[in-house]
């Protein structure tokens, strides 16, 4: 038989087990990397466009910093217009679930018992831990929304952040393409040259993030951030002369 020391050593190995998960519920991530890469490719795309339409360095450097202020501001604000208003959303959801609570109670204890039996507990532990968690309506209601609308209303993304990030990210990421311009080398193969590393890099560091081969993450970005580049260089050069 296990002596005293068996709750010990079995929370000595858990210890040891135990381990923490990132926190991926901030809306950080998302607008991050998307702000990013759209910064980047835009500009990219749009550099390419002016060089394959002959347009002059000034032009370029011009045009590429108003997309930079423009796009950064107007991705910062989307990003928080459309998180706020998701969790406005969830928000009366989750006041219309409390207000159902309060006026059935029972009919919202039998659902909970319901989700139990769902995830395998038979009728009588179900109906017991229904009853339990009904106890404390809080942690009912909570109960409520993940099943219902798969969010936990106290772990929503913050729209602040978000904004922020996107803007930031779109700032940096349309900075980069526009570098050589505004250090005195305007040629657009040193654009492609730094976007081709920004690509690939940005790629692999979300592979690594998010557990992901980081080769073939880098590679996929690059691959459809140059589709995009190639198509707006190709249509500058196309209707570039035409165009006084």
């Amino acid at each position: 038989m296990p002596g005293p020391a068996q709750p010990v050593a079995d929370a000595a190995a858990l210890a040891r087990w135990s381990h923490r998960h990132r926190n991926v519920s901030g809306g950080w991530l998302r607008p991050t990397v998307f702000g990013a890469v759209d910064g980047l490719v835009t500009n990219a795309s749009l550099i390419a466009g002016l060089a394959g339409g002959k347009a002059s360095a000034q032009a370029v450097v011009l045009t590429g910093l108003a997309a930079l202020v423009a796009g950064a501001f107007s991705m910062g604000t989307g990003e928080y217009v459309s998180v706020t208003n998701q969790n406005e959303l969830v928000h009366a959801e989750v006041a219309l679930e409390r207000s159902m609570h309060a006026r059935f109670p029972a009919i919202e204890q039998a659902e909970l018992a319901t989700y139990f039996r769902s995830y395998g507990a038979d009728l009588d532990t179900a109906a017991r831990m229904a009853a339990a968690v009904s106890k404390n309506p809080d942690i009912a209601l909570r109960v409520h929304t993940r099943e219902e609308l798969g969010v936990d209303p106290q772990e929503l993304p913050s729209a602040v952040l978000a904004g922020v990030a996107s803007l930031l990210s779109f700032s940096v990421g349309a900075l980069v393409p526009l570098l050589p311009w505004l250090v005195g080398l305007p040629a657009l193969t040193a654009t492609l040259g730094i976007t081709v590393v920004a690509l690939v890099a940005g790629g692999m560091v979300v592979g690594r993030l998010t557990g992901r081969p980081v080769l073939r993450s880098g590679l996929r970005q690059l691959l459809l951030g140059g589709l995009a580049v190639s198509v707006t260089f190709g249509v500058g050069a196309l209707i570039g002369g035409h165009v006084t």
